[in-house]
């Protein structure tokens, strides 16, 4: 009998030892709110909105340990609609994230499925509108540079590493999965940043590559792309100052489109799949930006961006402001007060109107939103 309890006892440690070595979380992000806008195809409009700072979400992760300081890892990760509870990411079941790997204390990670590009893992957090502090409607025009991660890239394989003494270094490709076709809708990226105290760099490049003039649904970057074009070139840097309450940040970035048809492909408003006949575009992105804590609880933030854009033989210059103040009511819940002014000159009669991210477009050169809204996080 002594020698049963005894076993029993060994089994019990161990499997308490097993069961403290695998996780699995359960987590999620709710964001709605109602967003008054002056002008949407000529109409002024109030609104019940979902997402127009943080996307809501809900998602999984969950580690395994496999001893040595190797884990097998991943993340299922959902976008949804708080006002309709339907699917984002155009219905894609784990659009935001998808993924599963191994990672190591010593070397770092890698992993497969749909995932980040490494201009959204480090450059995003520089820009207002890779957090909390600005999210969606604080984008570049039509998230021309993906720092709001409109679209995820499918088939990819990502490195991460360690951290280095603050160093961070990862990269990524997404396979074409077309036979024949090894670059019909490829891509890749590289980004690198580095944190000393209250100061933090990063940098990063990304390349969309089509080998045709119709798109490769099997391939890196589907139906969620900003842009219909034969090759996309983004590349910036930027660096972030933190003292006392308060941080001050700059982001450049650049892209490139080469042989392009369309702005949109389903995520820039109701300019997606304005035609492009001169087969170029450029934008080039200045944004300065800051926050203050004036306590714990609240905080203020803004960030101004200048875009200098060449599209189909016309050079429109953009201005847009944001300005947000949130305040805590708990450590998962808080309200927001956001507002977004969007200016366009120069856009001759290309079409191109106002249009800030999230948001049906302008029908003339400005316009404005408001959103009062409420995030809870799970």
């Amino acid at each position: 009998m002594k020698k049963s309890l005894l076993a029993l006892g060994v089994m019990g440690t161990f499997a308490g030892a097993a069961h403290a070595q695998n996780s699995v979380t359960l987590y999620g992000l709710i964001d709605a709110g109602i967003t008054y806008t002056n002008n949407q195809s000529g109409s002024k409009n109030v609104q019940a909105t979902s997402g127009q700072v943080n996307g809501s979400r809900w998602g999984l992760r969950g580690s395994e340990d496999l001893g040595g300081g190797l884990k097998a890892i991943f993340t299922l990760e959902n976008g949804f609609n708080i006002d309709t509870g339907k699917f984002g990411q155009n219905g894609a079941e784990f659009g935001r994230q998808a993924f599963v790997g191994l990672s190591s204390n010593q070397y770092g990670a890698v992993t497969l499925g749909r995932q980040y590009d490494s201009v959204v893992d480090y450059l995003g957090p520089l820009a207002l509108t890779g957090t909390q502090f600005g999210g969606t409607q604080a984008a570049h025009p039509f998230d021309n540079d993906n720092l709001d991660n409109s679209f995820r890239i499918n088939n990819s394989v990502k490195y991460q590493s360690v951290n280095y003494g603050g160093l961070k270094v990862g990269g990524l490709y997404g396979f074409s999965n077309a036979a024949g076709g090894f670059s019909d809708n490829r891509a890749y990226s590289l980004g690198t940043s580095y944190n000393y105290g209250p100061l933090n760099v990063a940098a990063s490049y990304m390349q969309l590559n089509s080998g045709g003039s119709t798109l490769n649904t099997s391939g890196a970057v589907t139906t969620d792309a900003t842009f219909l074009a034969g090759r996309q070139r983004t590349y910036g840097a930027g660096v972030s100052y933190a003292f006392g309450a308060a941080n001050v940040g700059f982001v450049f970035s650049q892209t490139h489109l080469d042989n392009a048809t369309a702005i949109g492909a389903s995520a820039a408003g109701s300019a997606s799949n304005l035609t492009l006949t001169n087969g170029s575009a450029r934008f080039t992105n200045y944004e300065v930006n800051g926050r203050y804590n004036f306590t714990p609880a609240w905080t203020l933030s803004g960030a101004y961006t200048f875009t200098d854009a060449k599209i189909d033989g016309v050079s429109p210059k953009y201005n847009q402001v944001t300005l947000q103040t949130a305040y805590a009511l708990s450590k998962r819940t808080d309200v927001y007060l956001q507002g977004v002014y969007q200016h366009v000159s120069g856009t001759g009669d290309s079409g191109l109107t106002a249009d800030i991210n999230g948001l049906t477009a302008s029908s003339t050169n400005s316009q404005v939103a408001a959103t009062i809204g409420l995030r809870h996080r799970f």
